[in-house]
């Protein structure tokens, strides 16, 4: 059973006000549109043809059809302009912790003070659509971040003080600490401002980027936290896996993103939001590396899979080239295309045709979809 799904795009400020419709090929809204949500996310399910939402239809025709009543993942279309606040998402074991500790605290689950709203996990991949896509993704090598630091001179005097621990994953614990709660007000202005009088060679892309985030978000000690992270640009059909307790920030483009269903997330900066920096250290995984870039394996004639270390998703993009493609599923799937005119075809003889941004479900009574045309889509489905 192929079932055509659509939503609207969420007006988050950090949206874009043309990615997603000159991507969809339409006149743009006027408005920030910076997420579309293809899933039974009670936030914002997606609706099927008839008006229900998904979640509604998968507890009764999807049950039937052989669907789970909820997806164990997420899928958007995510186009930024600017930069989503810094975040980690715990292990399934904090997050049960946590929100047992919420519970018998008696912090309602849709306070906004509230941390731990699920008892699940929630890694995730993002992929490039547009030709770069820009992210933070993970804490930096500490020796690379100290001749960053140097550049600053005595404004990042007291970073650079709690960055001389010679355990490194310590280092940028205290590094941490001093960003988002141990600087003064005046710390914050005076490093701040050597932002943005700085110039590097080595450094110039993120000495850039910080000056974008500090012209967003004026005086956010995010942007101390972000110097420390890894600077990303994803070329298209690229991805970014972030895994849970992984420092990040999606900071511009367009992409595909696939995650496990849930709306656990410890903000770390670049956000008004609440922000429990105790609890945010007691998730984040300080050790620092590169970020972890994820190319397609291919796996066929058109087919690439992008290997993550979680069971709760596999994305898999396929190029078409006017002759038929066959893909095996392994559950539940969503496609969304994302070039050109892309029909999908089931085994019953049902066919659903797709152009940029539209999504369809392929129900498990399918084991296999035939994509027929000229173009690109991306496949989710249950990890393999």
């Amino acid at each position: 059973m192929l079932v055509p799904i659509a939503n609207d795009p969420r007006d988050y400020a950090w949206g874009s006000t043309t990615l997603l419709a000159d991507f969809e090929g339409r006149e743009p809204s006027g408005r920030p549109e910076a997420e579309v949500w293809f899933g039974d996310h009670p936030g914002s399910p997606a609706r099927v043809a008839d008006g229900r939402t998904l979640d509604a239809w998968l507890a009764t025709e999807g049950r039937a059809a052989g669907a789970p009543e909820r997806l164990p993942y997420l899928l958007k279309l995510l186009a930024a302009a600017s930069a989503l606040s810094i975040q980690a998402h715990p292990t399934i074991a904090q997050a049960q912790e946590g929100f047992a500790r919420e519970d018998a605290a008696g912090v309602p689950v849709d306070a906004a003070h509230r941390t731990y709203r699920d008892l699940n996990h929630k890694p995730e991949l993002i992929v490039a659509v547009s030709d770069e896509f820009v992210a933070l993704a993970g804490l930096r090598e500490v020796g690379d971040t100290r001749r960053l630091l140097a550049v600053l001179g005595d404004a990042a005097a007291p970073l650079s003080a709690a960055l001389a621990a010679s355990d490194p994953e310590t280092a940028l614990r205290r590094a941490l600490v001093w960003a988002l709660s141990g600087a003064t007000p005046d710390d914050l202005s005076a490093f701040l401002a050597a932002v943005h009088s700085a110039r590097s060679d080595e450094f110039a892309a993120e000495l850039d980027n910080a000056r974008r985030l500090i012209a967003d978000h004026p005086g956010d000690p995010g942007v101390v936290v972000a110097l420390l992270m890894n600077l990303v640009t994803l070329r298209r059909g690229e991805g970014l896996f972030v895994d849970a307790g992984v420092l990040h920030a999606y900071v511009r483009g367009l992409g595909v993103e696939i995650m496990a269903a849930s709306d656990n997330v410890l903000r770390g900066g670049l956000t008004p939001k609440h922000i429990d920096v105790d609890e945010l250290l007691s998730i984040v995984d300080t050790t620092p590396g590169p970020a972890r870039v994820v190319r397609p394996r291919p796996d066929g004639e058109g087919i690439g899979r992008y290997d993550v270390p979680v069971a709760d998703f596999a994305l898999t993009t396929v190029e078409v080239r006017g002759s038929a493609v066959e893909v095996p599923l392994s559950g539940t799937a969503l496609v969304v295309a994302t070039e050109g005119d892309v029909t999908v075809a089931g085994g019953g003889g049902d066919t659903v045709p797709l152009r940029p941004g539209r999504a369809v479900l392929v129900a498990p009574d399918e084991s296999a979809v035939v994509l027929h045309g000229t173009g690109r889509v991306y496949l989710a489905e249950p990890g393999r």
